[in-house]
């Protein structure tokens, strides 16, 4: 018997994960605030779309309260708002997400930072999973985002998508020169 070459992880994310096409959906019926759409697309370092990635995202409802208990607003939050979904990427390296525009939310240190989506992305050749921020293009001013040097944070950016109305695009580098700012948490 030969010992079998090991493997990268993936591509099962297509399989196991994300089976119920209602994943990508953070806002329930009659979610309070700004609904909108978020197209995600994951590229490689030569700028290939990524088609068996998996990304995850977390964020706070309209109000800016997580669904979550370690939220000290938790009671607050919208009931309609779970605020949690996974999609798998498709051939074009895309995957869309139904939410609504998060508010804005205090940190630990009592700052306020601009309303922002969390993400996780899992893919082939990554040992762990990496995670950054989506912000909103037109109110990019936070204390996370001051801490990245300027040069690289439109990575974190999503901006307008100039054919949909309502939706927002947001790339994500996995490495190479535009690669994505990723964080250690």
């Amino acid at each position: 018997m030969q010992p079998t070459p090991s493997q990268t992880i993936g591509p099962f994310f297509h399989l196991c994960l994300t089976m119920n096409a209602a994943g990508a959906r953070l806002a329930g019926p009659g979610a309070e605030g700004e609904a909108l759409t978020l197209i995600c697309r994951v590229l490689d370092a030569d700028g290939a779309p990524v088609d068996d990635a998996l990304i995850e995202l977390w964020q706070a409802d309209a109000s800016g309260v997580y669904n979550h208990p370690d939220d000290p607003r938790y009671q607050e939050h919208d009931p309609a708002f779970p605020g949690f979904a996974r999609a798998a990427t498709d051939d074009k390296g895309e995957c869309t997400f139904q939410t609504v525009r998060p508010g804005a939310v205090t940190g630990e240190d009592g700052a306020l930072h601009a309303p922002h989506i969390n993400a996780s992305i899992f893919a082939r050749g990554l040992l762990k999973r990496v995670v950054t921020r989506v912000y909103f293009e037109d109110d990019p001013k936070d204390p996370v985002l001051a801490c990245v040097p300027e040069q690289r944070r439109a990575t974190l950016l999503a901006r307008p998508d100039s054919v949909k109305p309502s939706a927002w695009r947001f790339e994500i580098h996995l490495s190479g020169e535009r690669e994505t700012v990723f964080f250690a948490i």
